[in-house]
Formats: C-alpha cells, structure tokens, sequence
C-alpha cells in the first residue's frame, strides 16, 4: 500500500477503506508519511467530501492513534456536550455541574480560545490554580468524586488529531466538514462518553456562517458518531450575536455562576436549558425534552449545581471562595466605554466584530502558543431590542494592555447597529437534528 495511491483515489472521488485511512493516518502519527502527502490527502478531502460510512472509519482510525480513558469502573451514564465554538458561549460551565446534580456523569474533554472563539480551558485557568491538565486517573478521581471532570487533550489522547489539526490550520483545509466531524468526534469517543449533545452553531460569530452549512455539519457529526455507537443529538443554534452579557475569561466564569444562581442572562438561558433537556433525555432521567427542561429548571433552583461547580473548583486545585470574593472586581486597569453614538433601539451587535477585536483586547489568541488574559473582555449593558438614548453606556471593555484597547475600541464601537423601530424577535434554536 502507497500514500500517493490513496491520494489518487480520494482525489478522483473514491471512497477509501479503513484499512487504507489507518494506514495513511497511522503513517502520518509514527512520522513514515510525511506531512505534505497528508496535506494533499486532506485537500482531496475538502474538495471531494466523504460518506458517512468512511467518514465513521476515519473517525474510528483517528480514535485509535492513542489511548482512550476507560470509564466503566464508574457508575455512568456518561452524557457530553459539544460546542462549535462562538462569541460569549460558556454554556459548558454551567452544563456540566447542572447535569452532574441530575446524577449524569459528565466527561468534559475542552479545548483552548482560536481567534474569535473562546476557549473552555482558558475561562476555567482564569481562576488561579484551577489545572485543566488532569492525568486519566486525576480525571476519573475527579468525575467520580464532583460528577463531571474538565480536562484537556494530552498528547496520548487522539494524536491523530493534534496532528491533522494543526496541518489544516496552514492548509486551508479547516472548513472540511468530514475532517471537523473526525476531529470532534474521536476526541469525544476517547473521553467514554456514551451519548453527545452537540450545539452546532450558525451565523457571523460562528464557523459556519450560514444555516444550511451549519445543518450539514450537525447532520455529519448525528450520523458518524450514531455509526460509532454513541447517542446524538444536535441543535442547529444562533450565533449572529454573542451569547450573553459577558465575553472574556474570567467574566463569563462570573456570568456562568449568575446561571446557576438562577439570574443568568435570558438568550445564554434559553441554549443552555435547551441543551441541559436533552442531555436529561440521552442520560435516561427524562422520558421527553419538555420533561427533561423542568427537571433542569427545577434542579436549577434547588442549589446543587452551584455547589457542585465550587466543589469542582477546589477539586481542580483552585480556590472557590476567591473565586466569589473577585467577583465584579477582577478586571484590567487597562479599560474603556462604548456609548451609543445616537438615539434608538440597538438593532443588532455584530458577533464577528466583537470577537475579532476580542483578540486584540487579550481574550482569543491568533496562535496557540499565544497567551490570553484572564482580565480582560466585554460587558454589554445594553443589547439588541434595548432602546437607548445618545451617550448611555453599551459597552464596558477591559484589555491586557494600552495598545490592545486602543486598537479594538473603534472596532467594537462598529460591532453596533441601531434602527428606528424594535428589531424582530431572534429564533435562537433553529432546530434539532437526531
């Protein structure tokens, strides 16, 4: 078997076997096929796609590049969510303690901020101490003990992955829907997980900038990971504005226990409880999602999940009463104000334009050997449908230093949109796909 004939076939359109995806990808992990071949092979990929059946075969190979964690020792059910990324998404922190009450186990496997969209593990290290690189025993210590564990990808876990990925990224090659769907659902299969809640997200802070493209992904990652075994469910979500009142690290740590302080913001409440019902469906404790959305309300309001999130917090070596005593005071000295430039409703804010300028300010990285700041970020007083009066304050900004605020300020001011009459009502949840 040859690299170049497996380019050839999937360059003329041919479906590839397993045991040719495990020979180039396994050639591509030991280092004996080099990384230009694999890009080639990735390029006939993008432009030739893949089924469903060798896009499950690839995932499946990916899988096996390195360990898995193995759950069954624990009680379980094991039931994840996934994100495709956005703009003031901290859904995952409230999520995985609400759903850890509901006696769900929850193996959260996060990744790190890239470009516009945050990143998981970096609001989680903008508390000090708090360690996201957890050994598999620390992991499963930990998911036992609090009912849900936060980690990162170690170098073992689906080494496949941190190769192809970083390939794609200087490649052109990230859009590739069968190559997305690989890459998060080999990491979630290697984490056990047994059933995956997946928020596919649409719209100008999103990957998937239009709603059929954002379907066809959710309907790609539904279908392989059911071809793997796993349970599915995918919600085609809206992310044309940023997800709550807060963007930045340390903030939406703030904003996340506001939610499950039961006053959370109501466009982030609405996807999480969204979420949090079929995560209660997949993990058997409701029979429908209408079921499982007043057990999470109901479970919401009674306090365990709070608890459970400050458990967590010192389970993974932080502090959580210095958690709560920073709140609404951990912030830059390098900070700023955006005011309505006119009289009006706010019609829209823009999710592009606040997450790229977000970069700037120190929340998201350009590369990810880049550091982030834990204090800087955007707090919106006002959003769309508010109606305002020339001066009152939008935004509150914080950056890691002068320049970053000088350089993003202007961009945030145009992230702004105002019209004369109430803009219409958002459908935040397109729909669901299963």
């Amino acid at each position: 078997m040859r690299a170049v004939d497996i380019i050839m076939k999937k360059r003329d359109g041919g479906e590839l076997n397993r045991d040719e995806l495990a020979f180039l990808i396994g050639g591509f992990v030991s280092g004996e096929i080099p990384d230009y071949q694999v890009s080639s092979w990735a390029m006939a990929v993008f432009l030739k796609g893949m089924g469903p059946k060798e896009a499950a075969a690839l995932t499946e190979v990916m899988l096996r590049s390195g360990d898995t964690i193995d759950l069954s020792a624990l009680a379980g059910p094991f039931v994840d969510k996934h994100s495709t990324g956005g703009v003031g998404d901290k859904t995952s922190l409230v999520l995985a303690p609400l759903i850890a009450a509901l006696g769900i186990q929850v193996p959260m496997m996060s990744g790190r901020a890239l470009g516009h969209t945050g990143g998981t593990l970096d609001k989680l290290e903008s508390m000090e101490g708090y360690k996201t690189s957890l050994s598999v025993d620390q992991f499963k210590e930990i998911l036992r003990r609090d009912g849900f564990a936060m980690t990162g990808q170690t170098k073992e876990i689906v080494p496949a992955d941190r190769l192809l990925y970083a390939l794609r990224d200087v490649t052109g090659t990230v859009e590739s829907i069968p190559l997305i769907t690989a890459s998060i659902l080999s990491k979630k299969a290697a984490e056990g997980t047994e059933a995956l809640v997946l928020d596919v997200k649409y719209g100008s802070g999103a990957f998937m900038k239009e709603a059929a493209r954002g379907e066809e992904l959710a309907r790609s990652l539904v279908d392989t990971g059911t071809a793997l075994g796993l349970k599915v469910i995918a919600l085609l979500t809206d992310m044309d504005e940023p997800l709550g009142n807060m963007v930045g690290n340390f903030l939406e740590v703030e904003e996340s226990l506001d939610c499950l302080e039961g006053k959370g913001p109501e466009d982030l409440m609405e996807v999480t409880l969204e979420l949090a019902a079929r995560m209660a469906l997949l993990g058997g404790k409701a029979k429908t999602t209408a079921e499982g959305r007043k057990l999470c309300e109901d479970t919401l309001a009674g306090g365990k999940p709070r608890e459970l999130f400050l458990q967590n917090i010192k389970s993974q070596g932080g502090d959580p009463e210095k958690v709560l005593a920073l709140r609404g005071k951990y912030r830059s000295i390098y900070a700023g104000e955006i005011r309505a430039s006119r009289d009006g409703y706010i019609s829209r804010i823009d999710a592009w334009k606040v997450g790229h300028p977000s970069v700037l300010l120190g929340v998201g990285r350009n590369r990810t050997e880049d550091p982030v700041s834990p204090t800087a970020g955007v707090q919106f007083h006002h959003k769309r449908g508010s109606l305002v009066k020339k001066g009152d304050l939008i935004m509150s900004v914080w950056a890691a230093d002068q320049k970053g605020l000088e350089g993003a300020l202007p961009a945030l001011e145009g992230a702004i949109e105002y019209s004369d009459q109430a803009p219409p009502q958002r459908t935040l949840i397109l729909k669901e796909i299963s």
